[in-house]
């Protein structure tokens, strides 16, 4: 199994209702994208300067599945609404 942890940083503009529409459009990936095994989305409560705002934990049954998700037409959609309203993310993607 492949494990997919993303966490972003969002812009201090609008960054709760950002944050609540980023959720959400995450979330629905779950049904849209079929090589999406399972998909965890949360927003981080602790406040502290090494924080970060969100999370994306999901799994894959393949290396191949995870490529396929990458790539997929309702993922980038997302990609690109994240890209306007985040200043930092950072990724790790692993084996199980």
């Amino acid at each position: 199994m492949i494990v997919h942890i993303v966490m972003f940083k969002f812009k201090d503009e609008n960054k709760s209702s950002n944050t609540e529409e980023v959720l959400k459009r995450l979330n629905a990936l779950a049904q849209l994208i079929p090589t999406l095994k399972s998909m965890e989305v949360g927003v981080n409560f602790t406040l502290s300067e090494r924080a970060f705002d969100l999370s994306l934990y999901s799994t894959f049954e393949t290396k191949e599945d995870l490529d396929a998700y990458a790539v997929h037409p309702e993922h980038l959609k997302v990609v690109e609404l994240i890209k306007s309203v985040t200043v930092e993310s950072k990724v790790v993607d692993y084996i199980l």
